[in-house]
């Protein structure tokens, strides 16, 4: 899967102080591997380190998944891996709900503690 990370932009924190930021996405669409269009909405949590996420840049950057032919689980392995890349947070938290496909819901949920706890096994 080919993204456009570039898409995504930075602002500088202007605070140090610990505090989280949550961003709903209410229309995440792409292709699914079956060359179905998907849908379903994207939700990121997250507590910044030096920068915090433009928005605008957020917007081009999800729009840019529409054309990608992927699987749900590389999607979001994909979205938490450029998220991280980017901004560098101290914690990235992120959830996809898809809409029903075949009378059938999926929530795949990735989180940074969880991958730091792994890392140690």
């Amino acid at each position: 899967m080919i993204t456009k990370k570039e898409e995504l932009k930075s602002i500088p924190n202007p605070t140090q102080e610990y505090y989280e930021i949550e961003i709903n996405c209410p229309e995440l669409t792409f292709v699914g591997v079956k060359e179905q269009p998907d849908f379903g909405t994207l939700r990121i949590v997250y507590v910044p380190d030096k920068t915090v996420i433009e928005l605008k840049s957020l917007k081009y950057y999800i729009v840019s998944l529409r054309d990608s032919l992927v699987s749900y689980e590389r999607l979001i392995n994909t979205i938490y891996e450029d998220l991280m890349e980017v901004y560098e947070p101290t914690h990235l938290y992120i959830e996809m709900n898809l809409n029903p496909r075949g009378n059938i819901t999926s929530t795949l949920r990735l989180d940074s503690y969880w991958r730091k706890e792994n890392d140690k096994i």
